[in-house]
């Protein structure tokens, strides 16, 4: 064995990867382009939820996150509620032993300090709050890196996020509303950064040129039933979402345009199969996308795009693709003003068709202005993002050369 492999600092990488969602793995993405280009000698590995797809994908060891695999499916059986109870007991187990195995922990992106879409507490939030009590239980450095966060109703939910942040040795965050979120839940926030996404260190593929006023349209559908709170209400919420979706990409083809239909993670498939029956057009299509490379080259493709998903908006606004957002929380909402577009948001909870429409052709008559703009924000973001990465380095890579020293948090 070499000096250098001796030394190598051994990272772990921590999050729902590798599970369909396009966004979480665009995360873990970018998170490995920066490993490699700076610290090419770290030995980086993963525990995760679909631990197959990322060692294919990324050529990374990676350990499954979940003892018991039926974790994400609903236990209705007894015997299926107690193999869930006994996966808690033996995660525990398997986190610590995973953590202590590492000199630095890195949960990369994702809004795991949030509840906007439905999550229960006993899912990742406590696999969450296992790491970071693991790290600082066997001195490991667990770093919360670009996340995002958002106010908490549920109590247990809300607990074992705000001592996971406050457990956590470093953190940063992809926008001021999720600093400004951990801040209320009673953690210290002060020395705390604020970037961007992490999924704008991505390369950029070639734009495409605009091609007019009757060009393909992008328009991206969720599987969206309200957040955390909504669960008595899901189903109506949906319907409502879906049928005001149906309508606005119907009146996009009664004006002779393309649609592209978008998703952002697999569990999205069922929305494009009911606006495809909806509207029942051969203008419209589906996207076979299934990275965030992919979503790129087809929002650079277009004309204009119009989506839900976090990371669909990254990706056309990343390319210069004028973009609205059917808004279902804050974080949409920040990232839209942050980029210059924040006037077009349009609330997912309540989509009027009309509107959205009226919305829609006014951001199109700004077309190039507004890509002009993008243009001048993304110079912005790639030099935050750049600071993100120096701090990254100086915070959990020290060496002679670095006068930052790591901050523990309280």
């Amino acid at each position: 064995m070499t000096s250098a492999n001796r030394t190598a600092v051994r990272v772990g990488v921590c999050g729902v990867l590798g599970a369909g969602n396009l966004g979480n793995d665009g995360s873990l993405e970018a998170l490995l382009g920066y490993l490699r280009a700076e610290h090419p000698e770290a030995a980086v590995d993963a525990l995760c939820s679909g631990p197959e797809v990322v060692t294919a994908r990324y050529g990374i060891p990676a350990t499954r996150l979940h003892w018991n695999r039926g974790e994400y499916r609903t236990a209705s059986r007894a015997g299926a509620i107690a193999a869930k109870g006994l996966g808690k007991l033996v995660d525990a187990f398997r986190v610590a032993a995973w953590v202590r195995r590492h000199d630095v922990v890195i949960v990369p992106g994702t809004g795991v300090l949030e509840t906007t879409l439905p999550l229960r507490a006993w899912g990742f939030p406590y696999s969450m709050f296992l790491l970071c009590v693991a790290g600082r239980l066997f001195g490991t450095k667990v770093a919360l890196v670009g996340v995002g966060g958002d106010a908490i109703g549920h109590r247990p939910t809300r607990a074992l996020v705000r001592w996971s942040a406050r457990l956590a040795a470093y953190r940063s965050y992809r926008d001021a509303v999720s600093r400004d979120a951990v801040r209320a839940m009673g953690v210290d926030t002060a020395r705390d950064e604020v970037y961007s996404d992490l999924v704008f260190s991505l390369p950029t593929p070639q734009a495409g040129v605009p091609e007019g006023p009757q060009g393909p349209v992008c328009v991206g559908v969720m599987a969206y039933y309200g957040s955390n709170d909504d669960r008595a209400r899901a189903e109506e919420i949906n319907r409502r979402y879906l049928d005001g979706m149906s309508r606005f990409v119907r009146a996009l083809v009664e004006d002779g345009r393309p649609v592209r239909l978008l998703i952002g993670d697999e569990l999205d498939m069922p929305a494009v199969d009911a606006v495809l029956d909806a509207v029942d057009s051969p203008l419209v299509t589906a996207s076979e996308a299934s990275s965030l490379a992919d979503l790129m080259k087809e929002t650079a493709a277009a004309d204009a795009v119009v989506a839900a998903r976090y990371h669909n908006l990254i990706c056309a606004l990343k390319v210069g693709t004028p973009a609205l957002a059917v808004s279902y929380s804050a974080k949409s909402d920040a990232l839209m003003a942050q980029m210059g577009l924040g006037a077009y948001c349009h609330p997912a909870r309540e989509v009027d068709a009309d509107r959205l429409l009226e919305q829609f052709r006014a951001l199109e008559q700004r077309s190039a202005e507004l890509r002009r703009t993008l243009t001048e924000r993304n110079q912005v973001v790639a030099r935050r993002l750049e600071d993100q990465f120096t701090a990254l380095t100086a915070a959990l890579f020290p060496t002679t050369d670095h006068t930052h020293a790591l901050r523990e948090a309280p």
